[in-house]
């Protein structure tokens, strides 16, 4: 879209199916690594990420082209999958279904 100029941020969050804690310190680091590469792969900006042993947050500057539901879809999907193909836990890993989307205003941003 040339000409075209956009400034969308927007926090996303989503949790562990039934909330359950097992995202571990010793490999959130690899996990965060992991789905900013989805993000920018995307050709979305992470700006932020982190999280807690049962959710994960963070925030990206999107471009208007991109379908969030599908950017989370395949976030959700391949970070599932690195996980276990990993083997981090001995637990069932899933993410839970849908998503909280904020968008923040770039004045609030760093």
């Amino acid at each position: 879209m040339a000409g075209t100029f956009s400034q969308i941020y927007i926090q996303i969050v989503f949790a562990i199916k039934n909330r359950d804690s097992l995202i571990n310190p010793t490999w959130e680091t690899e996990l965060y690594k992991y789905i900013t590469g989805i993000v920018q792969n995307k050709g979305q900006k992470m700006l932020a990420i982190n999280g807690t042993a049962n959710h994960i947050h963070f925030l990206i500057g999107m471009k208007p082209t991109c379908c969030l539901s599908d950017l989370i879809r395949e976030i959700k999907k391949s970070s599932n999958a690195f996980v276990k193909e990993k083997k981090f836990t001995k637990f069932n890993f899933q993410w839970q279904e849908g998503f909280g989307a904020f968008f923040i205003q770039s004045l609030g941003i760093g």
